[in-house]
């Protein structure tokens, strides 16, 4: 059985993070599952998303993969912890599962000279107060400031972020409503793996003395040094270059928008129960 790299996220999203890591893993064996049917994990409350991202970290262990990233942002928020703590010793302590807030807020605080931060994230991502946690903890002295952009991801995943009279509305709305929180804000942290798709519209409508960061580059950079200090989990992981796409939903849509995420047609998607 390939013991490949297990990626989650509730939707497509996650594919953004899985492209960073791909292109700097190549050679690793990799199976992406988006529950697409239980989208989106935004606006559920934390038991909910806490049930669904471990039924989801089950069936990946079930397929082989000794190690599962949650490239979602309210997965991690929300489940990463409790799935760490209470379920993997008694699943297998030799499997592992990682998120995405931690990797980004050990660096984000190198990018602001001002020390206040934007995030924008999902309603649950930001009611879950993870990064202003986790910010604190590696740099006690940056501010933290959110605003949650709950029109995003349907935006995105509908297709109407491509027409600029329906997104730049949206999209400007929360960019107001976070800079209104600071003067001083000079890095906005893109915190929902779906948001890289609207960055070019983010990217305009921003100053330029303001820098926006998005999560797939520094999860990549994470997951190498992840690989390089733990050699017993590199050395379980197979090498045959394989990519497995499986939906929870209706995988001729997930193949026809998952090509946007992952720059390049996706040919196989398998919908699977999880």
């Amino acid at each position: 059985m390939k013991q490949a790299i297990g990626i989650f996220d509730s939707g497509l999203g996650g594919l953004t993070v899985m492209k960073e890591i791909h292109q700097r893993h190549p050679e690793y064996d990799y199976i992406y599952l988006g529950d697409n049917a239980r989208a989106p994990y935004g606006p559920r409350d934390f038991e909910t998303v806490y049930q669904y991202t471990l039924e989801a970290v089950q069936w990946l262990f079930n397929r082989g993969c000794p190690l599962v990233i949650l490239a979602c942002n309210t997965a991690s928020a929300k489940a990463l912890r409790n799935i760490q703590q209470k379920d993997l010793p008694g699943i297998d302590p030799s499997k592992r599962v990682l998120g995405v807030i931690r990797p980004t807020t050990e660096v984000i605080g190198d990018y602001t000279e001002t020390k206040h931060i934007g995030i924008l994230g999902t309603q649950g991502t930001v009611d879950s107060g993870s990064y202003v946690i986790e910010v604190g903890k590696a740099f006690p002295d940056v501010h933290v400031h959110q605003q949650a952009c709950p029109a995003w991801v349907p935006l995105v995943e509908s297709g109407d972020y491509l027409d600029f009279t329906v997104a730049d509305p949206i999209i400007r709305d929360c960019l107001i409503k976070l800079l209104d929180q600071s003067d001083d804000i000079d890095t906005v942290l893109l915190a929902c793996t779906h948001y890289p798709l609207l960055y070019p519209r983010i990217r305009a409508m921003l100053p330029p003395d303001i820098t926006v960061v998005s999560q797939g580059e520094i999860v990549a950079d994470s997951l190498s040094t992840y690989l390089q200090r733990h050699p017993e989990m590199e050395t379980r992981l197979s090498k045959g270059g394989s990519l497995e796409f499986c939906t929870t939903g209706d995988p001729e849509m997930f193949q026809h928008a998952a090509g946007v995420f992952w720059g390049e047609g996706v040919e196989r998607v398998e919908r699977v129960e999880v």
